[in-house]
């Protein structure tokens, strides 16, 4: 008798642990599963970044920042690497610009009055053939002005 309770005591045990194991692995799954569903990917103030939009504080809502002004990488201004450039949306009376460069916050430019650069620290955005934007001395990204994207990828347009 005290054979068949070991018996079934074990039997029991390892009949758990093995659904606590199968139930862990269908969890794991499902976890990841549910991390890969398109629009998972809201950031805290709940913009997609699966379809280019990012938080802005200057509007206050959520932006897709390569709709502004593109300035491209003054040590590389041949590359076409758009993920190495910095973008730039000014307010509605151009009074702030709102700076979003690669792996960084974005930050915002103040200005005093028209024709004055765009100032937040050590950050400037100059107004000079086109636009440069500056940390101290030293030249970071330079652009023409143009608002939206330089590189369109594809020659799917040409005639």
């Amino acid at each position: 008798m005290k054979k068949i309770v070991f018996l079934i005591v074990v039997l029991a045990t390892s009949m758990s642990c093995k659904h606590t194991e199968e139930t862990t692995a269908a969890d794991a799954r499902t976890t990841v599963k549910d991390s890969t569903i398109a629009g998972a990917d809201q950031d805290e103030h709940g913009c997609l970044a699966s379809a280019g939009f990012t938080w802005s504080k200057m509007y206050k809502d959520c932006v897709r920042m390569f709709t502004g002004m593109q300035l491209t990488p003054v040590d590389q201004p041949n590359n076409e690497d758009e993920t190495l450039s910095a973008y730039v949306l000014f307010s509605e009376d151009k009074s702030q610009a709102e700076v979003f460069m690669p792996n960084s916050e974005s930050i915002i430019l103040k200005r005093s009055k028209e024709g004055q650069p765009w100032i937040n620290n050590d950050y400037q955005l100059v107004p000079w053939k086109g636009y440069i934007l500056k940390k101290g001395e030293t030249n970071l990204y330079a652009g023409d002005g143009e608002i939206g994207n330089k590189f369109s990828g594809s020659s799917d347009t040409e005639q």
